[in-house]
């Protein structure tokens, strides 16, 4: 399927529609994609999901390069191919070194270039792994995880600097658990069959990696055991996924003197200025008992253990950019065996992803020049600022929440900064070398100036102008230190309404619902919530608020904790409540602001559906993916995001509208009794 951006005639005829209440015409004789992409064979009662986005579903297989597929890999398909473009002219333009589109252009061919690729097999990192070979004591073991990490790789912990969640104006030194090969510390203990074949398999991956770094079958048998051991060791000490959601028990700051007590056998008075930061008088610890079991693992594993670990950590993060044989087997592992991806991407399509993960400031640059137009970012702003109005009005109406604590509520509210668009300003990428014939040393490059940017930071005031995703990302977040939402200006793409306008209902489902709304009530789910209007981790709600709050968010837990996404395994309703949550709340907002339209006043029926039909067919389809088994497995067990089934079916099981517009009555499997359904925000 095409895709492209609404055109700014499009944007300004439909907001002169919605606040002059004018007839704007609509191709109602038009393909509509909510009513095309249904299922009618499946009762809307029995699964909304698959009724809304079956049809497109049977049309769309999963291909065998991807994990899943849906909305958010036809708008990807269309982002990469303008990428793709901006690449190519790119890589033909003659510009000067040290221009932006040299490095852009080639970035790209250096990541087209196999030949090249292949015959340097593992050499990009030969310094690297002979700086690991010379080390001998612990002194120099802990000289090498600081350098490590400053070109990309991230052995043993976790290391970040960042806003201090308690001082948001200020930066400060964070530590955390980290250094799984596998991510998620329940794959080195759950015991059903399928994680237990997926240890079984990364056993036999981390020994063919081995024999890529010229081991012989023997010492890569005993590598990929001692590495297992250590990593189990390491998952042992972390923690579950839903207790990382705790933004005050991972919140530990002490001195430096204090962390050096906690963990005697590594000095960080040596260790903190060796990975970029010195004179920090204090640092934020997430999880004291993991750094207690690292101080541990320093004398109880041999310097040989350590320096076998410490390969394998390197050749993992950059597997991806070596030779063809490496490269593969990664993806054996990482893909197939985790997600079910049979078959890798054409190599255009993975290079133009990394050189947008890697280069996406200077392509942003051209995205917006050349594929954005203007007004996009204006328009956008408009819909986040109707749908902040009508989430004012419901916490002004909320029954369950004192005058007090929805003073301070809507002060957060009024005070959220919208980045919509594009920044107004980008980062400086000058200092980075980009070579035509080195692509695994080209992103050794980006690794090198994206750790140097994040240290430089240290001691600097906070600046809150600064971006977190470029404007071509389909994505969008909110940041509970600066009280900010970000969205992109490739959320404007639509799919299936290419070259007219969509109407309100899918416009308030999608962007306003699923996007503005979703960010907006991040700062009232379970985390946000525990910010403060300046981004500040601070009770500000009365206790008998705050504990009417926690019953609800201990219902909408108990609500997806029932959903089975698989047979016998279910939705972690603890560690995906802030997503629920926001879900909730953007669908509830969307609706609202839809509420205010004419199409929804003046019931004007579109492609033989109401103006409700289409609103949450529409909701339906800002979360229209489908998913191989295996990626599925892997989400349930990593992904603070429940399945897109229950994004669907879950939030729209407790709206009351929704279940006049689809007859949804007792007995059916999308009813909710009415004393268990849930009513944030």
């Amino acid at each position: 399927m095409k895709l492209k951006i609404l055109t700014l005639a499009a944007f300004t005829a439909l907001f002169f529609t919605t606040s002059c209440k004018k007839e704007v015409a609509i191709d109602i004789d038009a393909p509509d994609a909510l009513y095309t992409n249904r299922d009618t064979l499946v009762n809307p009662s029995e699964d909304f999901f698959n009724y809304a986005n079956g049809g497109w579903f049977k049309k769309n297989p999963i291909p065998d390069t991807e994990r899943s597929n849906g909305i958010f890999r036809t708008i990807g398909d269309t982002i990469n191919n303008q990428i793709k473009q901006i690449c190519e002219k790119s890589a033909f333009s003659n510009d000067s070194k040290g221009s932006n589109k040299q490095k852009i252009g080639d970035f790209y061919s250096s990541g087209m270039d196999t030949i090249a690729i292949n015959k340097m097999g593992i050499v990009p990192l030969k310094s690297e792994l002979s700086k690991i070979d010379a080390i001998t004591d612990a002194s120099t073991l802990l000289s090498s995880m600081a350098h490590l990490r400053t070109i990309g790789a991230s052995p043993a912990f976790s290391f970040y600097v960042g806003q201090d969640d308690k001082n948001s104006t200020k930066y400060a030194v964070f530590l955390s658990q980290g250094g799984l090969g596998l991510g998620n510390r329940d794959y080195y203990f759950n015991t059903d069959a399928e994680t237990v074949t997926i240890r079984n398999e990364y056993v036999n991956h981390l020994q063919v990696m081995s024999k890529f770094l010229g081991e012989n079958e023997i010492v890569s048998k005993q590598n990929a055991i001692t590495i297992m051991k250590m990593e189990t060791e390491l998952a042992k000490a972390s923690r579950k996924l839903e207790a990382m959601r705790d933004p005050v028990k991972n919140y530990n700051k002490m001195s430096v003197a204090q962390l050096n007590k906690l963990t005697p056998n590594i000095d960080w008075d040596k260790t903190l200025p060796l990975m970029g930061v010195s004179k920090v008088d204090s640092v934020i610890v997430g999880q004291p008992e993991f750094y207690s079991e690292l101080n541990s693992m320093l004398k109880t594993h041999s310097i040989a253990d350590w320096k076998t670990y410490l390969k394998w950590d390197l050749i993992n993060s950059y597997a991806s950019y070596l030779g063809s044989d490496i490269e593969k087997q990664n993806f054996k592992f990482y893909s197939t065996v985790l997600s079910g991806v049979t078959k890798q991407k054409p190599r255009w399509k993975r290079v133009v992803e990394q050189t947008d993960n890697s280069l996406g400031e200077l392509i942003g640059q051209v995205y917006v020049a050349e594929y954005l137009p203007k007004g996009t970012k204006e328009k956008l702003l408009e819909i986040g600022n109707n749908i902040r109005e009508v989430y004012a009005l419901h916490i002004q109406k909320l029954d369950w929440m004192s005058e007090p604590t929805k003073k301070k509520a809507l002060s957060k509210l009024a005070k959220i900064v919208m980045k919509v668009g594009y920044p107004d300003k980008w980062k400086d990428l000058s200092s980075i070398s980009i070579d035509k014939n080195a692509y695994c040393s080209n992103v050794i490059a980006v690794n090198q100036w994206s750790y140097t940017d994040m240290i430089s930071k240290f001691g600097k005031p906070v600046d809150r102008t600064e971006w977190g995703m470029y404007p071509q990302t389909y994505n969008a977040y909110y940041n509970p230190s600066n009280n900010e939402i970000c969205v992109p200006a490739c959320n404007i793409l639509v799919p299936g309404f290419e070259g007219r306008m969509p109407d309100d209902a899918v416009l308030y489902g999608i962007i306003g619902g699923s996007t503005f709304g979703h960010e907006i009530t991040h700062g009232f789910d379970d985390q946000g919530s525990q910010y403060d209007e300046k981004g500040n981790l601070n009770n500000w709600w009365t206790a008998e608020d705050l504990k009417k709050f926690k019953q609800k968010t201990k219902a909408i837990v108990a609500q997806y904790s029932k959903y089975e996404a698989l047979p016998g395994k279910f939705v972690n309703g603890d560690a995906t409540q802030g997503e629920n949550i926001a879900d909730l709340g953007g669908v509830v907002m969307g609706y609202e602001a839809f509420k205010k339209t004419p199409q929804f006043k003046t019931n004007q029926k579109i492609a033989k559906l109401t103006p409700d039909q289409r609103f949450f067919l529409s909701y339906g389809y800002a979360w229209m993916v489908n998913i191989k088994k295996e990626a599925l497995e892997n989400q349930l067990l990593t992904d603070v995001h429940a399945p897109a089934k229950y994004r669907i079916n879950g939030p729209l099981g407790n709206i009351p509208e929704f279940y006049k517009t689809f007859t949804i009555k007792e007995g059916s499997k999308m009813f909710i009794p009415e004393k268990d359904r849930v009513i944030i925000w």
